[in-house]
């Protein structure tokens, strides 16, 4: 058992302790709930013991009226301030809301950069396409300067250029076709180079190894060369020739046969030149062979020689909408090209092919701007957002937007003034090649 002095020593340890726990609280701003402790002797006041915790208004009014300025309390023996805890609240609430204002700013912030870096990326982009574009133009000017005087040395430039660019598309993985803005030139250096790409694009979908797509591109780029020897006038058939100049027209294609031979191209890529004129049906010039007879490449370039010219005629008044010559071609002239290119040339561009003007399902104008020849279903589209400046317009890729999809094809002209001055729909339908973009990968806020 503790002694006295034990006793006495374990309450003067324990006092000590509830004295170094405990704080000042002024009179005025008692409360139910506070546990206090009296420093006056037991006589000097009403209460039963001189430590308790305050438990009515009335304890509140005996304590205030006790002379003494401030009483001594327990926080850990004292139940919790609700006015206290709701203060706290509060603080808790403002500042969960900073916070949240913080994380918004934050989110906005990274947005904003995120579309800055597509911007640019879409921009770099679109301007190496168009150089390389402009440069392939150039190139055909060039040769068909110098290729009566210089067959060899056009030939071997025409060879370089077109193997970096088969190249490209079988070491790059899916290819996209991408549409250019208003590309310079006229249709006599513009039409031989989207021949070409567009070829290339195809042969690959259809198999084609490294060497045929050489050959193939390689006749799509040089198959008008033979116009150099034909007279201006003649160049582009049109629906009021004569006899006579329609035959004229029709030379350049043993005009071109002569050119290439002089250049000493391969001969997949001489015949397919030869045959750039030929149709399945048997109606095509200059020999009216059938398809079975043609060679694969030639049938290729029969079929995207014919799309380009309705989509690029010499009058820009008749031409058709991409969309509008690839229905054209299904619809009526189906038998005129062989059926496996054309099958795959479908599948290739999509049902709207790049620089098609279109309304969406939620009734919003965009146009066509770049294909996935593996997913052409879901192109990629620049929409009319009169809320963002049109350039700072984000391409849209429809593969990353599964509520979104294209309801029906419209002529340029059927378009409201706004849509029609933001899209800027091309009177020149002119393509190029891209990389295509990885369909996992996640794109910035439109």
């Amino acid at each position: 058992m503790l002694s006295t002095l034990d006793r006495r020593k374990a309450h003067r340890k324990q006092l000590n302790m509830t004295i170094e726990d405990s704080v000042w609280v002024d009179v005025k701003l008692l409360r139910v709930g506070l546990y206090i402790e009296l420093d006056v002797g037991w006589m000097s006041h009403p209460f039963p013991t001189g430590s308790f915790k305050i438990s009515s208004q009335k304890q509140i009014e005996t304590l205030q009226s006790l002379g003494q300025p401030r009483i001594r309390s327990i926080p850990s023996k004292s139940d919790p301030d609700p006015a206290a805890e709701q203060e706290a609240a509060r603080a808790r609430a403002q500042a969960a809301a900073l916070d949240e204002r913080q994380l918004a700013a934050l989110r906005e912030k990274e947005q904003r950069r995120l579309r800055t870096a597509a911007l640019a990326a879409q921009d770099r982009s679109l301007v190496v396409c168009e150089r390389r574009f402009g440069e392939s133009v150039r190139l055909y000017r060039k040769a068909t300067d110098q290729v009566q005087t210089q067959p060899k040395v056009v030939a071997e430039q025409c060879q370089a250029m077109v193997g970096t660019y088969v190249s490209e598309l079988l070491d790059h993985g899916e290819a996209s076709i991408r549409l250019l803005s208003e590309a310079a030139g006229d249709k006599s250096s513009m039409h031989p180079v989207n021949v070409t790409i567009v070829s290339l694009l195809l042969g690959k979908a259809m198999g084609l190894q490294a060497g045929e797509l050489q050959d193939l591109g390689v006749a799509a780029f040089l198959h008008d060369i033979g116009k150099v020897n034909v007279p201006d006038r003649v160049r582009w058939v049109e629906e009021n020739f004569s006899t006579a100049e329609y035959r004229m027209y029709q030379e350049h294609v043993a005009q071109g046969v002569n050119l290439a031979r002089a250049m000493e191209l391969r001969p997949g890529a001489l015949l397919a030149i030869a045959q750039h004129h030929e149709l399945a049906d048997g109606s095509g010039f200059p020999t009216r062979i059938k398809g079975d007879a043609m060679s694969v490449a030639g049938r290729i370039l029969a079929l995207v020689n014919r799309y380009d010219n309705l989509c690029n005629p010499s009058r820009p008044a008749t031409a058709l909408t991409p969309h509008e010559a690839l229905s054209l071609i299904f619809a009526q002239l189906k038998t005129r090209f062989d059926a496996a290119a054309l099958s795959a040339f479908i599948r290739m561009m999509g049902v709207y092919p790049p620089g098609s003007v279109v309304q969406l399902i939620d009734d919003r104008y965009a146009i066509v701007v770049s294909v996935n020849s593996a997913r052409p279903l879901k192109p990629r589209v620049i929409v009319h957002e009169p809320s963002v400046p049109k350039h700072e317009a984000l391409i849209l890729d429809l593969e990353h937007a599964p509520q979104l999809g294209i309801r029906r094809s419209l002529k340029p002209a059927n378009l409201p003034p706004s849509a029609l001055d933001y899209l800027a729909p091309r009177q020149r339908i002119c393509y190029f090649f891209e990389q295509a973009p990885d369909p996992e990968s996640p794109e910035p806020a439109a």
